[in-house]
């Protein structure tokens, strides 16, 4: 390769690809800091760490884009993801823009905040600036069929919100406290990257509600409609080219499904099957709550 890259110089100006580079990452899916299960998609730092740093490497690069597709997910996730990206930029000084393409809601706005500009297709949903906590209660379901529910622990309430036993008024107080002390997390970031261009009372926009993109715009929690093509055109020029930044994958994860993100790994054993199974119908919820 050392030899041949001095013939660059040989091939005439004009069959040289020229223009700004936009670099690509796509992120797409949960926000779920697990691996494995049903789950065709999924985003976590893990996965997300070394697109992005080659990104932000590319050569010159004029802008790095985040094109997002998420319901959301792990607040802890979105948190981790969101801020290499404010490290990243501020250390490279390069600016970075978001595109939501079907949804950007709960994690996946958390995510888009990272961006100095957000865009949105006219009929993304946008917005669920909240904290949610989902679950079942199956005490009766056990009973009715004489299942009896054996649990072992030490420490009071190492039990807390087992969906096999009755809800306890102290455990649900004490998720409460959490789920607020995350929400006020999300409003934080939020209120800094967004505060200037809010068009609302923050009792309207961290209410947990969501938005279509126009909608989103008038509200000030995105900067304007568009896709990710139009905009870097209007922006760099017709001669804008784009370099997808796509995470590696290993030559015997895709022969043998070795921490395949698709299907459990044929070597598992039967819990990761059911924890497949639990995982696909909890992303299916969320994706369900968007009309997805």
């Amino acid at each position: 390769m050392g030899i041949l890259r001095p013939l660059r110089f040989l091939v005439p100006k004009r069959f040289r690809k020229t223009g700004p580079v936009v670099s690509v990452v796509r992120m797409e899916g949960i926000i779920s800091g697990g691996r494995g299960g049903f789950r065709s998609s999924q985003i976590n730092m893990q996965s997300l760490a070394g697109p992005l740093e080659r990104a932000f490497k590319v050569p010159e690069v004029s802008a790095v884009v985040l094109l997002i597709n998420s319901p959301g997910g792990s607040p802890v996730q979105s948190s981790l993801i969101g801020k290499r990206v404010r490290a990243l930029a501020d250390e490279k000084e390069v600016p970075v823009f978001a595109f939501a393409e079907d949804v950007a809601a709960s994690g996946g706005y958390w995510l888009a905040c990272a961006a100095d500009e957000i865009y949105a297709d006219a009929s993304s949903i946008i917005g669920s600036i909240g904290v949610i906590s989902a679950g079942f209660g199956f005490q009766d379901l056990i009973q009715r069929y004489g299942i009896e529910r054996r649990v072992y622990a030490a420490g009071d309430h190492k039990g807390a919100l087992d969906p096999f036993q009755p809800e306890n008024p102290d455990d649900v107080a004490r998720l409460r406290t959490a789920q607020a002390g995350i929400h006020e997390s999300f409003k934080e970031l939020v209120r800094a990257r967004r505060a200037e261009k809010m068009n609302a009372s923050e009792d309207e926009l961290f209410s947990g509600e969501f938005w279509t993109g126009i909608q989103a715009q008038e509200l000030g929690l995105v900067d304007g409609i568009g896709d990710l093509r139009s905009v870097m055109r209007e922006r760099f020029g017709d001669k804008v080219r784009f370099t997808v930044m796509a995470p590696k994958r290993s030559w015997l994860r895709d022969r043998v499904g070795i921490g395949s993100e698709v299907a459990p790994s044929r070597f598992a054993g039967g819990d990761a099957w059911v924890d497949a199974a639990i995982g696909a119908i909890e992303a299916r919820l969320l994706w369900n709550r968007f009309g997805l």
